[in-house]
């Protein structure tokens, strides 16, 4: 069987991976370099920025830890570039390394689809190849959203891609959107020193959590003096001498030295192919699909973001796993109840599951457990006593209906909950299970007690 994946992402070279895996003879076509945006300009890039911010953070801090340090500290931004680029390129090198151990051959140029068992591709060395094939994925991942009122440059405008390569870290900057991207970098070139501000148009930063997580991570934007401006769009945008003016909905004006806008991303569906072959879309250009992940057409899958759904890496990679499964005769689906997501601001944010208010929108009575950082041992110990536990649990079947954590590290907790949710265990399968000290997980494992008021380093609660 041949499978082609047209794409290179987190989602394109999984299932390419997974179908060599299978014994399908396996080609990726891919424009630009693989890994796609999530290694070249998303997900990795700015966890490399952020490493470097967090080191900054702690050496200035030094002395809340015993340590005297002297002279000046301060960012070498052409080093901290220098070092993410390394981690890229050696991230590029794995998947390449991959790629060649499973027989994945590698074409790069752009690939268009004009048939459904052909694709050609114009090479990126110049030239065009015809490829055969019996089955396609579509993987094509998504942009920075491109919209006329910010004209990017690349110098005073910048989209996220701009924002991973700095030359200099700006005396001031305007973030538009406090989403998750827009939330990371402002921590970033906060830590880094700029003065930094931020616009959104919804009533909370990071509007798509839980609302108590939200106001945590406000109350930390206000604690590192980043300035969060909340039910505000911004109506225009000029380039002016020595930066750019902005004039808000609500008639003020903010100049910056830069804008960064991080306000959504659009889909990679044009031009190639898809409307000459009949794949049926959405009103965003999204791909339809169905729950293996094949289009109305025959033998053309799709995965991750240019499905329109949630674009999270890990959820593209999942998706490209069971497309190739399902693509060479297995049956196989994604199990979209159980996404954990990781917002890696300062603190961190963790989720899994339904949101509190996505509970009640659903009329199911349920119970809340809470534990704060501040109560574990290890959390003083490290300095990190910021942040929350919380497990939602329905109230009849002690089923865990969703977790979210802020706080160090909730990035890497939340996982024990996404795996007590993926196989049905209940609120108390975790209380009862012991939990290594000192550790930070203990906090879950707290947070499960308090849903049914046993948890032991919470205060007995008073009553009225």
């Amino acid at each position: 069987m041949k499978i082609t994946v047209l794409g290179a992402g987190p989602g394109g070279y999984v299932a390419a991976l997974k179908a060599a895996q299978l014994g399908a003879d396996v080609t990726v076509i891919e424009e630009g370099e693989v890994g796609g945006t999530c290694l070249n300009w998303g997900c990795i890039p700015t966890k490399t920025l952020i490493a470097s911010a967090e080191v900054l953070h702690k050496v200035k801090n030094a002395k809340n830890f015993g340590l005297e340090l002297e002279g000046t500290i301060s960012p070498n931004i052409e080093k901290i570039v220098e070092r993410k680029n390394k981690v890229v390129g050696t991230q590029i090198k794995g998947i390449r390394g991959l790629f060649k151990s499973w027989g994945v051959r590698l074409i790069e140029g752009r690939g268009v689809i004009t048939d459904p068992k052909k694709i050609t591709v114009t090479l990126k060395d110049g030239g065009s190849e015809n490829v055969e094939t019996d089955r396609i994925i579509i993987a094509t991942g998504s942009k920075p959203a491109q919209i006329p009122v910010f004209p990017f440059d690349g110098q005073r405008i910048l989209s996220s891609d701009h924002a991973i390569n700095p030359d200099s870290i700006p005396k001031s900057l305007l973030v538009v959107g406090a989403g998750v991207i827009g939330c990371e970098f402002a921590f970033i070139y906060r830590q880094f020193g700029s003065e930094v501000t931020m616009i959104e148009m919804m009533p909370t930063a990071v509007s798509t959590e839980d609302e108590e997580i939200s106001q945590i991570l406000e109350r930390e934007l206000k604690k590192n003096k980043i300035k969060l401006l909340t039910k505000t769009s911004v109506d225009k945008v000029d380039v002016v001498d020595g930066g750019v003016s902005v004039q808000l909905s609500d008639g003020k004006k903010i100049e910056a030295e830069k804008v960064l806008v991080s306000i959504g991303r659009s889909v990679n569906t044009k031009c190639i192919g898809l409307e000459e072959v009949g794949v049926a879309m959405g009103q965003r250009g999204e791909i339809l699909v169905d729950s293996t992940m094949q289009t109305n057409v025959e033998g053309i899958y799709a995965i991750g973001d240019v499905t329109g759904g949630i674009m999270l890496a890990h959820l593209a990679s999942k998706e490209g796993t069971v497309a190739a499964e399902n693509a060479l005769g297995k049956k196989s689906s994604v199990n979209y109840d159980v996404i954990p997501a990781a917002i890696f601001t300062s603190p961190e944010i963790g989720s899994v599951g339904l949101r509190e208010s996505q509970v009640r929108e659903k009329g199911l009575k349920y119970k809340v457990g809470r534990f704060q950082f501040r109560g574990l041992g290890k959390a003083h110990a490290m300095g990190e006593i910021v942040g929350l536990f919380k497990i939602i649990a329905e109230e009849d079947t002690d089923k865990i209906l969703g977790a979210h954590i802020i706080g160090a590290h909730a990035s890497d907790l939340i996982h024990e909950v996404a795996i007590a949710m993926e196989k049905g265990l209940t609120v108390k399968d975790i209380a009862h299970t012991i939990h290594a000290h000192p550790t930070l997980a203990e906090g879950i494992m707290e947070a499960a007690e308090d849903v049914h008021g046993e948890a032991i380093h919470c205060p007995k609660p008073q009553i009225t």
